[in-house]
């Protein structure tokens, strides 16, 4: 396949149409440039001698004087024959590509708002803006392989309201934009909760947290905005009761791209649910067999929960393993591994780059052709500053952080969320900031996950972290498989294989572990704050 482009008439500006030509030869089609100022004949002989499948054309100068040239333009590709024969792309300015519209004969127009992904999409013959879903994947992993080497970018929305209707707005508004593949739904507690118990609900705190949908036909209207635009897939938080009923019920609303759930949270454990621990996890692992039986990706959010809880590293990497092994034993087929980054903020980007690894290694056991892993990731949410002018460089800093490890998906995390629920704008504006930086990693960054450090405290972890696995195993000794077993996972939080110091004062968990950031690592300290590696704190537990 060959493609030729250049600028035409007086316009001089190569930045664009030679970014276009690259990601072309990227893609393996057979490039040439007719140069800056060429003048219609002359680019015409270079059509003719190249004979190209396209032809890009660049010209961002005025308006005017494009809507002249278009026309002479459009005579010689007619007597030439090549209209029709081979596909005409332009790119310039936002007010010279309406021009380019008019005329008809383009067969993309690129104003310079377009991500790489959509010139590479052009290239193959698909839409660069949607007319309709079936132009845009609407299933997650389908998605995922489209965009590449692009992640997609997911981020959480739902106005805090009385009403879904500013929730609604910002959706479609959100859409409209382009710039998000994944909108999640925000949902207040109660609708999380007490959806199908109305007699339940507290009016008093609807919408405190998120957006109060309370009926199905408040979930399809919400998934209605989003019909438009690049027509994003929508996912929202998993019920906290009725867990697959209410899988269901999202389902058949909001198609909901995958399910988000953990093993030990949203429960009694944490007060976001009813159930008592043993019992949570069972439900847990229903609800994985219930979108694992139907296709549907699963996300483990496992490890986060423990890290926002100040947990050791150790924990925090045996969490993650354990739910990848339960999603796989359950019969998940497509896993979605989440790893939020700076959870707790006073991690180092080099421990914390060295956790993520241990983790991708441990959960990476598991993987095979029945049991996919795509890599999520996100900033951490505690880890924002309230001044939103150091929020905003905070999100640029988390996100180059996280193209280290090449993730398939982005959970963009507003750079406003330590000061306000986000706006439809703030989302949007999030959204680009993110995808500015994707773009620069992906065109070449030094490889962090090589760093001597990184790599020392990843391979300790993984040692440790097996220690841990192993003592959960014993623990659990005439289980069929302990690591699954809710009997035995419930015992390790009672006896303190799996605690965090938040968790002081709870019913569930002894909450005695202390930890400190030691060289930016979260690492367990004995009663003197002095580090315990795993083995002493495992051992430290024996003795009690």
């Amino acid at each position: 396949m060959k493609v030729l482009a250049g600028c035409l008439g007086d316009c001089i500006h190569v930045a664009g149409v030679t970014r276009f030509l690259h990601i072309a030869g990227e893609e393996g089609w057979e490039t040439h440039f007719t140069g800056p100022a060429t003048e219609p004949e002359a680019f015409m002989d270079a059509v003719l001698a190249f004979d190209p499948d396209v032809i890009g054309i660049s010209y961002r100068l005025t308006p005017d004087n494009a809507r002249i040239l278009f026309a002479e333009l459009r005579g010689m590709l007619e007597t030439a024959g090549v209209l029709g024969r081979a596909r005409i792309f332009f790119g310039g300015t936002p007010p010279v590509a309406e021009v380019a519209r008019e005329f008809g004969y383009f067969d993309a127009v690129f104003s310079g708002e377009e991500g790489p992904h959509q010139v590479r999409a052009a290239l193959r013959g698909e839409a660069i803006r949607a007319e309709s879903p079936g132009d845009i994947p609407q299933e997650a992993a389908a998605r995922i392989a489209w965009k590449a080497p692009y992640p997609l970018l997911r981020h959480h929305f739902g106005i805090p309201a009385r009403t879904i209707e500013p929730t609604v707005t910002g959706i479609a508004r959100i859409a409209e934009a382009g710039v998000l593949d994944v909108i999640s739904l925000g949902a207040d507690q109660d609708a999380q909760e007490n959806f199908f118990r109305p007699s339940q609900q507290d009016p008093r705190s609807t919408g405190a947290g998120g957006v109060p949908f309370r009926t199905e036909d408040d979930l399809e209207r919400l998934y209605e905005a989003s019909r438009r635009g690049n027509y994003p897939l929508m996912r929202s938080y998993s019920g906290t009761a009725d867990h697959v009923r209410y899988a269901d019920m999202l389902r058949r609303t909001i198609h909901n791209a995958w399910c988000a759930t953990s093993l030990f949270w949203f429960n009694a454990m944490d007060g976001r649910g009813p159930s008592p621990l043993e019992r949570s996890i069972r439900e847990h692992q229903e609800l994985m067999r219930w979108h694992g039986e139907r296709g549907i990706p699963v996300e483990g959010n496992e490890s986060y929960h423990w890290g926002m809880r100040d947990a050791p590293d150790t924990v925090v990497c045996a969490s993650a393993c354990l739910y990848a092994h339960n999603a796989r034993r359950a019969g998940v087929r497509d896993y979605i591994l989440t790893y939020m980054f700076q959870s707790p903020p006073q991690l180092s980007n080099t421990m914390d780059l060295a956790r993520c690894l241990a983790i991708l290694e441990l959960s990476g056991r598991f993987a095979s052709d029945e049991f996919r892993i795509f890599l999520q990731t996100r900033t951490g949410l505690l880890s924002y500053p309230v001044d939103l002018r150091r929020a905003r460089a905070h999100l640029a800093q988390s996100t180059m952080l996280q193209m280290a490890v090449r993730p398939d998906i982005i959970h963009v995390v507003g750079y406003n969320e330590a000061k306000h629920a986000a706006s439809a704008d703030e989302v949007i504006e999030s959204a680009i900031m993110t995808q500015e930086v994707v773009e620069t990693a992906l065109r070449g960054s030094p490889d962090m996950t090589g760093d001597a450090a990184v790599q020392r405290r990843k391979q300790q972890l993984v040692e440790e972290t097996t220690l841990l696995l192993d003592a959960i195993v014993a623990l659990g000794e005439g289980a069929p498989d302990p690591l699954s077993d809710p009997v035995t996972l419930a015992k390790a939080v009672a006896m303190g294989l799996l605690d965090a110091p938040q968790l002081i004062n709870n019913p569930y968990a002894p909450g005695r572990v202390r930890t400190r950031s030691i060289d930016g690592a979260i690492q367990a300290v004995d009663q003197q704050g002095r580090p315990l590696d795993e083995a002493a704190r495992l051992a430290s537990l024996s003795r009690r």
